[in-house]
């Protein structure tokens, strides 16, 4: 980045660790699927930490646990109504649906019963689903949203059940590994901070204990560098998924499905994604807090520039602030570029359906994609517009919006033109009310007068 966009964002980084008296504190800024920008204050021994000193990552791993659940949708593995029952069977909760636990609205309590789970050892998974038997539901699932530690522990063993082995192999061998994150492991390898908290009358610190999580660790077990973590965030951000995950069960990852807010929402969750909504952005990540560790990783899908923050200090860093502004500094100082607009290569049979149709009186727009969808929107930009993927040579799916999920289906006359689009009931003509077209309750043979 330029030189002045560089001290503006290592100011700031500067200013956060010296003022909330952080131990250490690394951050980078992403874009284009790569770090183009890190920066680091405070000591690690008795150097400054760099891009490959090791953090704990905190619920950040939760993002990871999901996305190993995500695929085994896509694989028809299961499906997200799917009670936990049909696939873990033996719970007193297993009425949550696997959506519910991924969203934090299963109505399980937050944290493990016994000792605090993130500073002592875990036990087993039979330890915890015992300790679970009575009193662990809550609230009614689907209820609101109630965060849950306790979650992401049982999609891990549900992990291990559907492959066979256990969730962090999995995350090695399906995650991990493809996205050439090697210094993401579950206890700190090579260069890594070690985690204090602060005392909040003096310059003192004292160490924090970072015990192995056992059947609790899918919550939080992992430590990683800014370099595994940009990896992440740019995956997270859409830039470069690679084999991983495809690009519309990310965009499904990242749609909000509950908020945890007042009703001026702020903060919401997707499924196994936060959602942040910032001076007009929508943007998508996880934080992550361990006893000694702070962690936060946000992109933004619409610009494509993400950022990371790392600290070893139990409280008192806004991390996740620093992070936004480290984001917004970026595309204040460096906006990124549009993509250039190339031709696409489409269908041209499909031409035939693009152009003017009408919802009754009211004007649409189909226009064909690049990637071979449609866009159907009002012509004067107002109202719901969706795209849609096809099926077949004329039945089309939502996407998104309003028509998420619904059908879009091409009626053709006896020559085979195109005369109207049946979408959930709703027809669209060429002309408005076309008495040539099924429209429902027929059309007044005295027509327009």
């Amino acid at each position: 980045m330029l030189a002045s966009t560089e001290l503006a964002l290592l100011r700031r980084v500067a200013h956060e660790q010296a003022v909330c008296r952080a131990p250490s504190l690394v951050a980078a800024v992403v874009r284009d699927g790569q770090v183009v920008w890190s920066g680091a204050r405070g000591q690690v021994g008795d150097a400054r930490p760099d891009d490959d000193t090791q953090y704990r990552l905190g619920s950040i791993t939760k993002t990871m646990v999901a996305t190993a659940v995500m695929r085994l949708r896509d694989e028809g593995a299961l499906d997200l109504n799917d009670p936990l029952e049909q696939h873990l069977p033996g719970t007193a909760f297993g009425g949550a649906t696997i959506a519910q636990l991924l969203s934090h609205t299963s109505g399980l309590t937050s944290e493990s019963p016994g000792l605090w789970w993130e500073r002592t050892p875990g036990a087993d998974w039979e330890a915890l689903v015992g300790s679970l038997a009575t009193g662990a539901t809550k609230l009614r699932p689907g209820a609101k949203f109630h965060y849950s530690n306790v979650g992401y522990g049982v999609l891990g063993e549900l992990i291990a059940r559907k492959r066979g082995s256990d969730w962090l192999t999995v995350l090695r061998t399906e995650i991990l590994g493809p996205l050439g994150m090697s210094r993401t492991t579950p206890h700190p390898e090579g260069a890594h901070a070690e985690g204090f908290a602060v005392h909040p009358f003096a310059d003192l610190l004292l160490p924090e204990p970072s015990p192995d999580a056992g059947a609790m660790a899918p919550a939080g077990q992992l430590w990683s560098t800014v370099t595994d973590l940009g990896r992440w965030t740019a995956f997270l951000g859409g830039q470069g998924s690679g084999d991983v995950l495809s690009e519309d069960t990310l965009a499904e990852m990242r749609t909000m499905v509950t908020v945890d807010d007042a009703d001026n929402w702020t903060t919401g969750f997707g499924l196994g994604l936060m959602a942040l909504r910032y001076q007009g952005r929508r943007l998508t990540g996880h934080t992550g807090s361990m006893p000694g560790f702070l962690a936060v990783t946000l992109s933004d899908p619409a610009t494509g520039t993400g950022a990371l923050v790392l600290t070893n200090s139990t409280g008192g860093v806004g991390i996740t602030q620093l992070c936004l502004d480290l984001i917004t500094t970026s595309d204040e100082l460096e906006p990124a570029f549009p993509a250039e607009w190339l031709p696409s290569t489409v269908d041209p049979k499909l031409l035939e359906l693009t152009g003017l149709w009408h919802w009754g009186p009211t004007p649409y727009h189909l226009r064909l994609l690049p990637d071979g969808c449609f866009s159907l929107y009002p012509a004067d930009g107002v109202g719901r517009a969706s795209r849609f993927r096809p099926v077949d040579s004329d039945t089309w799916l939502g996407l998104d919006a309003y028509y998420a999920g619904e059908t879009l289906t091409v009626g053709r006359d006896a020559d085979g033109v195109p005369n109207h689009l049946d979408l959930a009931t709703f027809i669209f003509t060429r002309t408005p009310y076309d008495p040539a077209a099924p429209i429902p309750g027929g059309v007044d043979p005295e027509g327009w007068r």
